[in-house]
């Protein structure tokens, strides 16, 4: 029979720390009251396996470098949804799920999960030792369905959440991938020329000593540069991205880095509206599945991916503490104020590109100077004209307000989800019409520079030809 440890309150007030044999927790947290006393801690107590039974789970086990995929737990969720409605033992479910699993991370959590539940610990409980691939969201809902005596609906409900989550993440990804790719390729594409086709035609130029034109002296300079230091075109990104993930170990420089892509246009309503849609739907199944308003507010901060929102929620979830609803926090606090993060991000996104003049031809320091200074100036004042912008449209709180009012929250936030969600949708397809026409603009212009550049020098050249053949 499974052992229960608990902590209760006499009637004296006097704390009481002991163990107690029953069934089920329930049943021993009703034997403890039985016995005059107020349950304010109760856990389950781990049976202990024997040598070869340990063992042999063990040896199941297999080196796992990351945690479970997001597509992974999504199958996991549906099917233990499936077999939990066909009426099947929890334990048993978990164990004919476990035997399906390829070897990584979801199996080895599965066989730890197993053996927690078979030493008497809760589902809840047993995903709660496994962080890595359950997160507090999953080990939460499981909790509620627990107490409230409906796993299985609690599970058809978490099995929805996350396949719609899962859907919304796969079609921002591969919205991302087309000009991600293209512009890899056209990158490749013009490193060839710029190493092996423009220094042939240098060689031909210099050969009959021709005056090249100002366009062509550039491309060559570009070339030589290329060539000389072709290891910066992988380094420059790479150092970008390093800088911005260390800006970002700060707290101060995470909030920036986050707000300033907020303010990006259609990047940062792309952000906001796949946000929200996140933390809507979120925040409804928390709260459609009976875990608190506090705790669950607390899961959609950690689980928001984003550190305005993060900050927003903190203090929705302080206003609630002294009594507020949630709309009106939500509608104070969704305005940002200024940040000189975001604001030094905004200016080097402007004020940066020029600068790269340098390094083809140091001469133009002048050129590169004054239309750093410009753009960067011209991207700080933008900065400066759309950093109230709300992070919370106006819908979202009037509907949480709807919500609150007549007892329907988790509803209404599952429609403002649903709502942004088909936002989302319909962004991401016209992110994809406008970026297509820009790819294919600029590379017409680089092709049309490169022919420039290369022909001009050319046509003087056979023209001249046929002038002294006269």
């Amino acid at each position: 029979m499974p052992t229960f440890t608990f902590k209760a309150m006499d009637a004296q007030g006097q704390e009481i720390e002991d163990v107690i044999e029953a069934q089920t927790q329930d049943e021993a947290q009703a034997t403890i009251r039985q016995m005059g006393y107020f349950v304010t801690k109760i856990s389950a107590q781990k049976a202990e396996k024997s040598g070869s039974a340990a063992t042999a789970n063990q040896r199941r086990k297999t080196f796992a470098v990351a945690g479970a995929g997001g597509k992974t737990i999504v199958r996991f969720t549906r099917q233990l949804s499936i077999l939990q409605d066909a009426g099947l033992p929890i334990l048993r479910s978990l164990k004919i799920l476990e035997g399906q699993q390829k070897p990584g991370a979801l199996k080895n959590s599965l066989i730890d999960v197993c053996d927690e539940i078979e030493g008497g610990s809760t589902l809840s409980e047993a995903l709660g030792k496994s962080p890595k691939t359950f997160d507090r969201l999953y080990v939460n809902m499981i909790k509620a369905g627990e107490a409230g005596g409906s796993l299985e609906v609690i599970l058809q409900r978490l099995a929805e959440f996350k396949e719609r989550t899962q859907s919304l993440k796969n079609k921002i990804v591969g919205a991302m991938i087309y000009p991600v790719m293209v512009v890899l390729f056209t990158v490749m594409i013009l490193t060839f020329i710029m190493l092996f086709i423009i220094p042939e035609f240098k060689k031909m130029f210099e050969e009959f000593e021709m005056k090249l034109p100002v366009i062509t002296e550039l491309l060559i300079e570009l070339s030589n540069k290329i060539a000389k230091y072709w290891f910066m075109i992988p380094l420059i990104p790479t150092c970008g991205i390093l800088f911005i993930l260390l800006v970002r170990k700060f707290k101060a420089g995470r909030f920036g880095f986050d707000l300033a892509i907020l303010k990006v246009p259609v990047l940062g309503k792309l952000t906001e509206k796949s946000n929200l849609a996140r933390t809507q739907r979120t925040l409804g199944a928390l709260v459609a599945s009976g875990v608190p308003i506090l705790e669950s507010i607390a899961i959609t901060r950690e689980t928001s991916g984003n550190s305005v929102y993060e900050k927003l929620f903190l203090k929705v979830s302080d206003s609630i503490r002294e009594g507020e609803t949630i709309a009106r926090p939500l509608r104070i606090f969704s305005k940002t104020n200024y940040h000189p993060v975001a604001h030094f991000f905004w200016i080097a996104t402007g004020a940066l590109p020029p600068l790269a003049i340098l390094l083809i031809k140091p001469e133009l320091v002048q050129i590169a100077v004054y239309g750093s200074l410009a753009l960067g100036v011209l991207t700080g004042m933008l900065y400066l004209l759309w950093f109230k912008t709300p992070c919370v449209e106006e819908l979202v709180i009037n509907m949480v307000d709807v919500g609150e009012e007549t007892g329907e929250l988790d509803v209404m936030l599952y429609k403002v989800a649903d709502y942004y969600e088909e936002e989302v949708n319909v962004l991401t397809e016209g992110m994809i019409k406008l970026i297509e026409p820009l790819l294919i603009i600029f590379l017409g212009l680089t092709i049309l520079f490169i022919v420039a550049a290369l022909f001009l020098p050319l046509v003087s050249m056979i023209s001249g030809l046929a002038g002294g053949g006269d």
